[in-house]
């Protein structure tokens, strides 16, 4: 039987977590101040949510929203029935150390980061909870602290069932999100999601990130939109090779999807990347492939020039 989703805790409030959470925050707000939903933070934009609530902008509207608690600690927060898990993918770590302080044996962990090993790293340092493998589309930054905006299609987020338990349920977590209003879709295959988005975010984070153009430019440049589709192409050999099933057209529907956006459009990674001596998720686009093909026995060259070069400059 699912258990009832009460606390809620947003783990990282940059763009993913920010637009989540504000949509959470601001419903609780309207209709069950008897549910509480906590933000975790840190830095300017924490302070300026402490100070003056969350500012939610989209397409549509615009949203105001103040959590229970804002803070940069989990200790100071109930535990929650469910964390939605939102940092970078170098932050998952250390995140989940702390996570795993403030917990009970039932709270639900949605990890929503970029990355295909990311239930594996979860799962490698936390014994308790469920973690449910998810990934999330979505188009959302900080705009400034206290300040997210989110463009285009609303946020959508595809979670399958835990492996190591895979007899439980999530009515109840559905329900929730359905009361948010937050786009969501049960899989009984949630690998092939992650492996299809992973198809489109490695290849045009590396290629936005070593070339410094946009998606745009890519894909009216032959020899850089084939480099791209070579990336896609690897990243299918080593999904394949891990039994993922994948669409056989998935590579050329990745391409139309990636010419519906705005011909300027940067990838994260990209920005991250253009900021020199910054963090950023190049390991978990270039690293991450590499280490599963070596192991898989399967070679991938042009993802291996890119990322050896990206390290590099």
């Amino acid at each position: 039987m699912s258990r009832t989703i009460n606390n809620v805790c947003i783990y990282g409030i940059g763009g993913v977590g920010g637009y989540f959470g504000g949509i959470i925050a601001y419903e609780l707000m309207k209709v069950n101040r008897k549910k509480q939903v906590f933000f975790i933070g840190r830095g300017k934009h924490l302070e300026a949510v402490q100070q003056h609530g969350l500012h939610l902008i989209t397409d549509k509207e615009k949203f105001h929203c103040i959590p229970n608690i804002a803070t940069d600690k989990v200790k100071h927060i109930l535990i929650p029935d469910l964390y939605l898990l939102c940092v970078k993918g170098y932050d998952l770590d250390g995140a989940v150390l702390e996570i795993a302080k403030n917990m009970h044996k039932e709270t639900i962990i949605l990890p929503l980061l970029n990355g295909v090993d990311i239930y594996d790293r979860i799962r490698n340092r936390l014994i308790r909870g469920i973690v449910l493998p998810a990934c999330v589309y979505i188009s959302s930054n900080i705009e400034k602290p206290g300040i997210v905006r989110q463009r285009g299609s609303a946020g959508h987020i595809v979670f399958g069932k835990d492996p190591k338990y895979p007899e439980k349920q999530f009515h109840e977590l559905m329900e929730f999100l359905s009361q948010m209003g937050i786009s969501h879709a049960w899989s009984y295959n949630t690998y092939s999601a992650i492996w299809t988005k992973y198809v489109f975010i490695a290849a045009f984070s590396l290629m936005t990130a070593y070339t410094g153009k946009s998606i745009g430019e890519l894909l009216t440049n032959g020899n850089l939109e084939k480099m791209t589709k070579d990336i896609m192409q690897e990243v299918v050999l080593v999904g394949k090779a891990k039994q993922i099933d994948l669409d056989q057209a998935v590579v050329e529907k990745t391409i139309r999807k990636a010419r519906e956006f705005p011909y300027e459009t940067k990838t994260s990674f990209q920005r991250d990347y253009e900021k020199k001596g910054a963090k950023n998720e190049g390991d978990i686009f270039g690293g991450t492939l590499i280490r599963l093909a070596k192991r898989c026995n399967v070679s991938i060259p042009v993802t291996t020039k890119v990322y050896e070069a990206l390290l590099v400059q």
